[in-house]
């Protein structure tokens, strides 16, 4: 199956005057839910249940936010990682920056072998 996409008219941030041009956009082709991907692990096994999948998924998602906030980077094998990065206004010295002026939070996520391989062989087809 190819990733979706639509064609949508943009301006340049940086030139407000310059003329538009056209960008493709990625379109969603559904969602799946937690429990379906529970679903679909386990009859891709004859051994485990999909009660036994959504434990570990829930085991995992809650010992990937904990690891997180303890500031790990935590790797998926070839899937790739995820970090934890900050959002934070400026401060004139060192010594005079506090946390107060951090904003926010955010994990960024890295590809690993296998997820950049499906990026780089992705085919698209466009929708209206």
């Amino acid at each position: 199956m190819a990733a979706t996409y639509t064609v949508v008219e943009r301006s340049n941030p940086r030139d407000r005057e310059a003329p538009k041009k056209f960008y493709a956009q990625a379109k969603s082709s559904g969602e799946l839910t937690f429990k379906k991907l529970a679903t679909e692990i386990a009859e891709g096994s004859t051994t485990v249940s999909d009660t036994d999948v959504l434990a570990v998924l829930n085991d995992l998602t809650k010992l990937l936010n904990r690891h997180l906030s303890e500031g790990k980077i935590v790797r998926f094998g070839d899937f790739g990682s995820f970090r934890l990065s900050l959002s934070s206004e400026g401060a004139e010295t060192k010594e005079k920056f506090h946390p107060a002026l951090i904003k926010k939070a955010k994990i960024n996520f890295r590809p690993g072998a296998s997820t950049q391989n499906m990026l780089k062989t992705l085919k698209y087809t466009k929708i209206s």
